[in-house]
């Protein structure tokens, strides 16, 4: 069943499509960069962005900033959507239920082929973006780079961190694609379910500065979704890491134990 999923998703023309919509910020903001040499100020816009200029091997970890609080989610919310109420819509969950395909299993195998499009979504943005940041923005070649604290890391230590960094990104989008699985079992159409993992994103984000929200701002969805970051600090800062894991352990958990409950014990008539 994992093995069909994964054959769907790699033959699906819309999941090429947008992959390549996610792609394309971060490739135009390095064309940009490389055609008028103009960077943020230190400490403004996206993360990593002041520093490619002079390293352009930084540039994946400025395109996942790039992407990652709205470009990916949306393109995550759009595909864990699908995922159960695409189905429905198109009159075949009932046929894949008659065949001897358990829920959990359908259910199991659906989570899979939408965390394979996270995989393959980072691992296109950030291979681009080190092709782009490499050859449009250069590398200066002393085989050290600035971290975050002023410090230098060797080539190793970069690549080390930067997959942390990537493995931390995925963990992020894992929570959104609880969210948007669950709710695609609960609706008739992706749209709906799209649509109401992007309103969970969104209240979150508007919540976040709000100073009256304070008690909440640890349990928001996206509170440590850029703590990547503290990775690329001299000593790594563990402590927003470590939250951001748990917090969203702690949403996978439950949106997917709300999702395979809610499933298991469905009328299903479409």
């Amino acid at each position: 069943m994992i093995a069909v999923e994964l054959g769907k998703l790699l033959r699906s023309r819309r999941t090429w499509v947008t992959i390549g919509l996610v792609d394309a910020l971060p490739t135009l903001v390095a064309v940009l960069l490389a055609v008028t040499d103009l960077g943020p100020r230190p400490g403004t816009g996206p993360a990593f962005l002041s520093a490619v200029l002079h390293d352009g091997t930084l540039f994946p970890l400025a395109a996942m900033a790039m992407v990652l609080p709205l470009f990916l989610p949306v393109a995550v919310a759009m595909a864990a959507g699908e995922a159960i109420a695409g189905e429905a819509q198109t009159g075949t969950l009932r046929y894949l239920l008659v065949r001897p395909v358990g829920r959990t299993r359908l259910l199991a195998a659906k989570l899979v082929s939408v965390m394979a499009f996270v995989l393959l979504t980072v691992l296109v943005v950030a291979a681009t973006a080190l092709l782009t940041g490499t050859l449009l923005l250069g590398h200066e070649n002393t085989g050290r780079t600035i971290s975050v604290s002023g410090t230098t890391l060797t080539t190793g230590e970069l690549a080390v961190r930067t997959g942390l960094a990537l493995l931390y990104a995925m963990l992020s989008m894992l929570g959104v694609a609880a969210i948007g699985l669950f709710l695609s079992t609960v609706v008739r159409t992706p749209l709906a379910a799209a649509l109401g993992t992007l309103a969970v994103l969104v209240a979150s984000t508007l919540l976040l500065p709000l100073d009256a929200a304070h008690a909440l701002r640890p349990y928001l969805l996206t509170r440590y979704w850029l703590a990547f970051v503290d990775l690329f600090r001299d000593p790594i800062l563990w402590t927003n890491v470590v939250h951001g894991v748990l917090q969203q352990c702690g949403y996978v958990v439950a949106f997917l134990a709300a999702a395979w409950a809610n499933f298991a014990t469905k009328d299903v008539t479409d």
